[in-house]
Order: C-alpha cells, then sequence, then structure tokens
C-alpha cells in the first residue's frame, strides 16, 4: 500500500511539473532554469555516490545517457513554454506507445491502439476549427520521440552489474556541466523567493525524489502495478493544468485528451500482455511428446 501511495505521489509530482517549468521559463528562461534544476539535483545526487566507483564502461553509458537525457529536456521545457502545461503532459504520454514500437513485435491490437491515440493527438493540438499545431505541440512530440529513444537505449545498454545511482549521477553531472556551460553567464536576477522554491521543486522533487521513490517502490510491487500507477502523469498534468493554471479546454481537446489516454491504457495493457505470453513461452519446458511425434 506505501509503495503504490508513493507511486502515486511520482505521477502527481511529475504531472505537475509542466506548469512549474512553464511558471519558471517566464521568469528566467528556458537554459537558466535548466541549468539551476540540473545543478541542484547533481548537488542531491552526489552524496549518494559515497564509497561508489565507477568503471570506465559505466562512465561512457552514463555521458551518453546523460546527453539523452538533457536533449528530451530542453525539448520538453521548450516545447511547454510555447504550449499549454495541459498538452504537454498528455503529448510527452505517448512515450508509453512509441517505446515498445521502437522495440518490435508489436501485435496488430497494439498499433490500433496507437492509431486511437494519434487521433486524440490531432484534435488536442488542433483545437478549435482544427488548427495547425503549435511549435511548442510538436517540440512536445519530438521530446516524446527522444525519451523513448532514450529508454530503448538504457535498456541495450545498461548491463545488470551496473549502479542505478551512478548512472543516474553521471546523467546529472553532463545535464548540469552542458546547460551551466549553454547558459553562461548564469544570471538569476529574475528569480525571487517564489521562483527558487519552484527550482528546487523540479530539480528535488521531480528529479531526485521521482527517481528515489521509484527505485525504491518498483522492487516492492509488480511492474504492471507500477507502470499503471506512474501511467497516471498525465491525468493530473490535465488537472492541475486547469485547476491552478486557468488552462480551459476547447471540448475537441477534451475528446482528444480521452482519446490519448484511452489509447495509452490500451497499448499498454496490450504490450504487457503480448510480453509476458513470450515470457512464458520462453520459459515453459520443451514437450517430449510433441517432439516423438514430430
Amino acid at each position: 500500500m506505501t509503495g503504490d501511495l508513493l507511486l502515486l505521489a511520482v505521477a502527481v509530482v511529475w504531472g505537475s511539473s509542466y506548469l512549474a517549468a512553464k511558471t519558471l521559463v517566464a521568469a528566467a528562461g528556458v537554459l537558466v532554469v535548466l541549468a539551476l534544476r540540473y545543478l541542484v539535483s547533481m548537488l542531491a545526487m552526489l552524496p549518494l555516490m559515497s564509497g561508489r566507483r565507477v568503471t570506465r564502461r559505466e562512465l561512457g553509458v552514463g555521458v551518453l545517457l546523460g546527453c539523452t537525457q538533457a536533449s528530451i529536456l530542453v525539448l520538453e521545457t521548450y516545447g511547454v513554454s510555447l504550449t499549454s502545461a495541459t498538452n504537454a503532459g498528455v503529448l510527452i504520454s505517448l512515450t508509453i506507445l512509441l517505446t515498445p514500437i521502437m522495440q518490435g513485435g508489436l501485435p496488430g491490437r497494439f498499433f490500433a491502439a496507437a492509431g486511437v491515440a494519434t487521433l486524440g493527438v490531432f484534435l488536442l493540438v488542433a483545437g478549435p476549427g482544427l488548427r495547425t499545431p503549435s511549435v511548442g505541440d510538436l517540440l512536445m512530440l519530438a521530446a516524446a520521440v527522444v525519451r523513448a529513444a532514450h529508454v530503448n537505449l538504457s535498456g541495450r545498454l545498461s548491463r545488470p552489474s551496473f549502479d542505478t545511482v551512478t548512472l543516474t549521477t553521471l546523467q546529472t553531472v553532463v545535464g548540469a556541466v552542458v546547460f551551466s556551460v549553454a547558459a553562461w553567464p548564469l544570471t538569476t536576477r529574475g528569480l525571487g523567493a517564489g521562483e527558487w522554491m519552484g527550482v528546487l521543486y523540479l530539480a528535488l522533487g521531480c528529479s531526485v525524489f521521482a527517481f528515489v521513490v521509484q527505485l525504491w517502490a518498483i522492487r516492492r510491487t509488480s511492474p504492471a502495478r507500477a507502470s499503471l500507477l506512474l501511467g497516471t502523469e498525465p491525468v493530473w498534468a490535465v488537472l492541475i493544468g486547469i485547476s491552478l493554471g486557468g488552462e480551459h479546454l476547447s471540448v475537441l481537446a477534451g475528446i482528444g485528451i480521452v482519446l490519448v489516454l484511452a489509447g495509452t491504457w490500451w497499448g499498454q495493457r496490450v504490450e504487457r500482455a503480448s510480453r509476458a505470453r513470450i515470457t512464458a513461452a520462453m520459459s515453459s519446458p520443451p514437450n517430449p511428446a510433441a517432439s516423438v511425434s514430430a
């Protein structure tokens, strides 16, 4: 029960990050916000490295994943600055569908679910009058593609012997260096006490807290249950964007959100069931009788 509540808390925190980032970017700019977010995250993660040794292979993988992670955040942050927090939270949820598509070997029903979600995206970003999607919407779609690639890359490059804390810390160091250089000189003149609280929230809440809690909780529940709870992130993004951000939805956009969430949920279930069947087939012992009769 505790693990479920903590995973749900992570989903809420991530869902709220889009409105928080949108507010901060208006005060300080994208690159400054990203630099501060990564620097605070790095300072929080480095003490966890006490006594840990970094291998050359871990260093290479950590730097590479740090670059892809930085690419995701720069696309997301620029994207949310040019669209609504509601749109951003829903569009990034397409990562759940794009990740298994990049892996391949999926049944036809999965692509039907992807089609439902794609129709939802069209209605969401087009809005009344079916206008052209905004630049921010397109950047969020690009962020979803890069995030899916990052997840697949992480799965292929991260060996079981690699330390998760080490890889995560290396990624924060890479991001801190990249964005500090890009934002130099790192001026914080536009940040008041409220904005600094926002920076701390993004760094400690959406990055460090979310990572530690996710790692702790996911080991105490099933992957299916964890993915279901974390998959509520776009729902919280919509609720927070409307209730706290004062954002408004047209009827078409509302239908689009429902279709995206329904398609994502359906596709996730199809992908999980397909993976379970493959795992069961690989682990089941061969049938001697069938071999003799053949």
